[in-house]
């Protein structure tokens, strides 16, 4: 059987983003300096969906032909997987209809977050909406199409590491590259867990699963050495929502890491309260370059109302200067467009943003993803119900005293205020530009003595133990 994985990169849209929902392109327009933002946005070609990778896996172990196409419908496939993102999914409507029309004969699977949370979007014959995790067709393909014209629920996956080693192989990986994390590539996407225990209400990663499902380190490993070996990556993007949710598990990873027959680059996204000072450590000796969090706003009673535990300020502004001196990059989440936000509210938050200082601050206007609570709350707020607009870039929802086109040039406004300034670049400069550390320029003696002394190559960091041995001691108030 032949079996096409149908994508698109119209829109710019990254789908393996907010939980499988996808985020859109920083938008047109904003005069020199924004159109300065919109290049940074747009330089990366960034890897396609992991469960692609999944998916080209488990259908040549079943022995079926893989192809991966972008825009086209070729007319010979006997099996579309379409994968849509909330952006594009108006592009994955039309080319379902291009192919069902070309080939009548044909199956469709839409499958993703987006499928399991909008199944009605895709409600027509030859057509089979998967929800759940999509991998799962490797054990479950023969009892899906026997079903056409359905909405079948696959759920979660209980064993991660039964999983098959991802296939980069249809997809050009040579080209795939995540600037703003990594300065070697080429970029893999790679998971060490799935779900988030996390609470808040408007995110869209509790949508399938509000818990956490880890894999064995070894495995992780064995898929990043495979990954090297077979595609020559050099940077590996961990797509987990809450990386270091088990402290046990980073440190078993780190001493993997450790071993590779090539140091690699690595980001992970998390909580800061994950990411003690001495975890840092550990990971920044086996190739940690980049870590995002989400700060969301320095409202805690903003926090509180979503359901998201704040964080003290202090704390948030030590984790990011140390991050710096340890040549970690630090991308930081922050939420503008609140219902209750004002255009001071909104300066407080760049204000804020502008102390705690990270290498990226992504200004994101609150959008409220279909399956979330948030979304059941806001509905009577919702301005506007084309998907393709819910980029975190646009205004969907009315606020109580700004207007769609205030909020957009307040959007604008923060990434100015935030990034034309001579203080980020100071900051930032050696970050920004690693060969200014490599030259031993922006580096200050307080950051040079920040760094554990060891010996020898990476592979000789020794077990999970010593690593933590010689991790930094607790900071009071910070570590631990």
């Amino acid at each position: 059987m032949k079996i096409v994985l149908w994508d698109t990169r119209q829109l710019n849209a990254s789908k393996d983003f907010a939980g499988g929902m996808g985020v859109g392109m920083w938008p047109a327009g904003g005069g020199f300096r924004g159109r300065l933002v919109r290049y940074f946005y747009t330089r990366d070609r960034r890897p396609v969906a992991l469960c692609y990778a999944y998916l080209a896996s488990a259908f040549r172990r079943l022995g079926h032909e893989v192809q991966y196409v972008e825009d086209q419908v070729p007319s010979d496939g006997d099996l579309y997987i379409f994968c849509p993102s909330l952006v594009t999914l108006h592009l994955e409507q039309q080319a379902i209809s291009q192919a069902l029309a070309q080939n009548p004969a044909a199956r469709v699977l839409v499958v993703g977050t987006v499928a399991t949370v909008l199944p009605e979007m895709f409600q027509r014959p030859g057509v089979t909406v998967v929800k759940g995790e999509p991998e799962q067709l490797l054990w479950r393909l023969d009892e899906v199409l026997q079903r056409p014209d359905a909405t079948i629920q696959l759920g979660t996956i209980e064993d991660l590491d039964s999983l098959p080693l991802p296939d980069w192989s249809p997809f050009d990986p040579q080209r795939f590259r995540i600037g703003y994390d990594f300065w070697r590539f080429p970029t893999a996407l790679v998971q060490s867990s799935r779900g988030c225990s996390m609470k808040c209400n408007y995110c869209p990663y509790i949508v399938v699963e509000n818990s956490l499902r880890t894999r064995a380190p070894e495995a992780v490993a064995e898929e990043i050495r495979h990954g090297i070996r077979r595609w020559g990556f050099r940077s590996f993007k961990f797509r987990d929502p809450l990386f270091g949710a088990k402290r046990k598990n980073v440190f078993q990873l780190a001493e993997l890491l450790g071993r590779l027959p090539r140091k690699i680059q690595f980001s992970v996204e998390t909580r800061i309260d994950l990411m003690p000072a001495e975890t840092l450590r550990v990971l920044q000796r086996v190739g940690l370059t980049s870590i995002t969090v989400g700060i969301e706003t320095p409202d805690a009673a903003t926090l509180r109302k979503y359901h998201r535990a704040p964080m003290p300020d202090d704390r948030q502004v030590e984790f990011v200067a140390l991050c710096r001196s340890l040549g970690i990059r630090t991308v930081a989440g922050f939420m503008i467009g609140f219902p209750e936000d004002t255009r001071e509210s909104i300066a407080q938050v760049v204000r804020y943003a502008k102390q705690v200082g990270p290498t990226y601050a992504n200004f994101n206007i609150v959008t409220p993803y279909p399956g979330t609570e948030f979304f059941q709350q806001s509905k009577e707020r919702i301005l506007d119900f084309d998907f393709s607009r819910y980029s975190v870039f646009t205004p969907v929802m009315r606020c109580d005293h700004l207007t769609p086109e205030e909020l957009s040039e307040r959007h604008q406004w923060c990434a100015r205020r935030y990034y034309f300034r001579w203080d980020y670049l100071r900051q930032n400069a050696s970050l920004l530009f690693p060969w200014l550390r490599r030259l031993g320029l922006g580096r200050s003696a307080a950051a040079a003595s920040a760094q554990p002394r060891h010996e020898g190559p990476p592979h000789a960091l020794g077990s999970a133990e010593g690593l933590r041995q010689r991790g930094l001691r607790k900071d009071s108030g910070h570590g631990g």
